[in-house]
């Protein structure tokens, strides 16, 4: 009797504890999906590199992470392979995976590798600088201050270009303090280690500005670590200040173009992030001498203007001024009282004249002259018919008045009055 056996499960989701793969299935099934993939060119650099048989066995790695993959170059490709191919060295490669099913081991088979020349490297900086130029990250930069009390300084560790900025920045102000990152400043792993030091400098808050040096070499190791795009672009978005300080004159990374300000050395850098202590002194001391004669010129023009105002009359002899208005204002209580006087003597004039109007129309001036008034008890008497004999009267005089009776009474014959 012939038992069947179970079928296999069509995929690999389908499979559980009861119903599993043989490890054959899974290998043939990985070296099927994998053998589909198409040739990809790719980038690092050659890690390990050897021959055996004729066949090149090497490691590529790549430029900026801690990644690397087997590669395999068959006798037929790896006969024909540029000089330039060999370990250290930065290749492209085409190359297409391949799954050896006995060993479960994956690799990358090699159908062409070339290595990277330095006109390449180069073009490939270039185009990135000017990507970036139009993108404005070179147009933001930060002022420098003045005098830093702390410098960041991201550099080799025991470099020359540690101890040329460290020791020219000493000389010329010498209370200058340093934190002090030591990084790789050249090879893949250089534009990772800067970042991080960048981002460590620019968290410190006593730390007010960042250089970051390295002394000349090799063109390829001097440019292309600090033309790496992250490494760029994190400096712009950095807070604090940063001064590129790499290579020599000659050297032009993009970290130059993006960096607050660029030093043509180490040495430069130290002579353009700090004044020189002795200069400045000289500077203050004449400055005080300058300030010292534009003071004394000052009070000398002072004095001269003052010793002109008070020469002046009004200065010289203040109680003119007084004297002045005293005169004046004695000419005008002068003439005032005059003017009042005479207005006086005017009136008075007027009112005599007035009064002697009036005392020779007054009653009295009639009888200053000799004539009397008779008063009797109907009033005045004008007339002698107004009374009879008997009549008591009373005559006033110019001075004082007496009473008497009527004896006769002679009427006048003249019909006036």
């Amino acid at each position: 009797m012939v038992i069947d056996e179970p079928a296999l499960p069509a995929t690999a989701a389908q499979t559980s504890a009861d119903h599993p793969w043989p490890v054959r299935l899974l290998s043939e099934s990985l070296k099927h999906y994998i053998d589909r993939a198409p040739a990809t060119w790719v980038e690092g650099q050659l890690i390990e590199h050897r021959v055996v048989r004729g066949n090149a066995w090497m490691t590529l790695r790549d430029m900026e992470a801690e990644i690397s993959l087997p590669v395999t170059a068959w006798r037929n490709v790896a006969s024909h392979l540029d000089p330039g191919v060999q370990q250290g060295a930065r290749v492209v490669a085409w190359v297409k995976p391949n799954f050896y099913t006995k060993t479960g081991r994956l690799s990358m088979i090699a159908q062409d590798i070339r290595p990277v020349g330095i006109g390449d490297l180069l073009a490939r900086v270039e185009r990135l600088r000017h990507a970036l130029a139009e993108e404005g990250l070179f147009a933001q930069k930060k002022p420098l201050p003045l005098v830093p009390a702390r410098i960041g300084l991201i550099t080799g560790k025991d470099s020359d270009a540690m101890k040329d900025v460290m020791r020219n920045t000493l000389l010329r102000w010498p209370a200058t303090e340093f934190t002090v990152v030591h990084t790789a400043v050249q090879g893949a792993q250089a534009p990772t280690e800067i970042i991080e030091a960048l981002h460590q400098l620019d968290a410190d808050e006593r730390v007010d500005l960042i250089v970051i040096a390295r002394g000349g070499g090799a063109l390829e190791e001097v440019i292309l670590p600090f033309s790496d795009e992250r490494l760029v672009r994190t400096v712009a978005a950095a807070t604090t200040p940063v001064v590129s300080a790499i290579g020599h004159e000659a050297d032009h990374p993009v970290l130059d173009d993006v960096a607050d300000l660029r030093a043509s050395t180490p040495t430069d850098a130290a002579k353009r992030i700090v004044p020189d202590a002795t200069v400045e002194a000289e500077s203050i001391a004449q400055a005080r001498l300058r300030m010292a004669a534009a003071v004394q010129r000052l009070v000398t023009e002072q004095a001269t203007h003052l010793a002109t105002v008070r020469s002046r009359p009004v200065l010289l002899h203040p109680e003119t001024m007084i004297t002045t208005r005293h005169e004046e204002l004695t000419g005008v209580l002068t003439r005032a009282r005059t003017a009042v006087r005479q207005l006086i003597s005017r009136e008075r004039e007027v009112v005599e004249q007035v009064m002697a109007r009036v005392r020779s129309l007054s009653p009295q001036s009639t009888l200053n002259r000799g004539y009397a008034v008779v008063q009797a008890e109907q009033g005045l008497i004008r007339r002698a018919d107004q009374l009879q004999v008997g009549t008591p009267v009373n005559i006033l005089l110019s001075r004082g008045d007496f009473h008497a009776e009527v004896t006769s009474i002679n009427p006048s014959t003249d019909d006036e009055g």
